[in-house]
């Protein structure tokens, strides 16, 4: 599904660089459960919006579904992204000026999903989220836990082929976060691939690989 070649990520200050990502070489393979850990600053976020091609400030090669993402314009990849790629946020993301309900429905817009079966998908995940309560508020009147879900539900309402997850139960207490986590190893039961960044063993232990990266570096694989 990935392919990572010689990636690289670097800021520039005059004659020299301050690398954040070196030399990453990578595969990864449909339906599988990856976590990417290291310490702050080691460069896991930058990686995760690379890969959600948020970021197009790099270099190297990037290959998703066969498609040479290094090679494509912006409107090619923002196509890519929304059709195949559900992103939750370390801060959340959500659009201020649109109701909970809205915030959900929009991903679905993006797949041309009817609206007359967009209603049902979200209440679907109203439900499933039990934010039900929550339909018609703005992310402003929620709490940062809420958000959260919210974020989740929104990530994984269009049925992504990659489920893309940065600090994903970050804000959210021990008993929502398991349950989180418990419904990212449903998904990729059914066929989804999640790659997430963590900080927690006990979430990295929900997946079947984890990538280490140390100061830009993979250290371990």
């Amino acid at each position: 599904m990935i392919t990572l070649r010689n990636l690289e990520k670097f800021y520039a200050h005059g004659v020299s660089k301050t690398f954040v990502l070196r030399q990453i070489n990578a595969e990864v393979k449909e339906g599988e459960f990856l976590s990417i850990m290291g310490p702050s600053g080691a460069g896991k976020s930058t990686l995760l919006h690379i890969l959600g091609m948020h970021d197009s400030a790099w270099t190297g090669e990037f290959e998703f579904l066969g498609y040479p993402v290094h090679a494509m314009k912006p409107k090619q990849r923002a196509k890519l992204h929304k059709q195949n790629i559900g992103f939750v946020f370390q801060s959340y993301h959500l659009l201020d000026d649109l109701t909970v309900y809205e915030n959900l429905e929009i991903p679905l817009s993006y797949r041309d999903v009817k609206r007359s079966e967009r209603d049902s998908i979200v209440c679907d995940a109203l439900d499933r989220f039990r934010i039900v309560g929550k339909k018609d508020l703005y992310p402003s009147q929620l709490s940062g836990g809420q958000q959260q879900l919210v974020a989740v539900a929104r990530a994984v309402i269009s049925s992504p082929k990659l489920i893309l997850a940065d600090e994903p139960t970050g804000n959210l207490h021990t008993a929502q976060g398991q349950e989180i986590m418990e419904l990212f190893t449903q998904l990729n039961q059914e066929g989804t691939t999640i790659i997430q960044v963590t900080h927690s063993e006990v979430n990295a232990s929900y997946g079947r690989r984890v990538i280490q990266l140390r100061d830009g570096w993979v250290v371990k694989d």
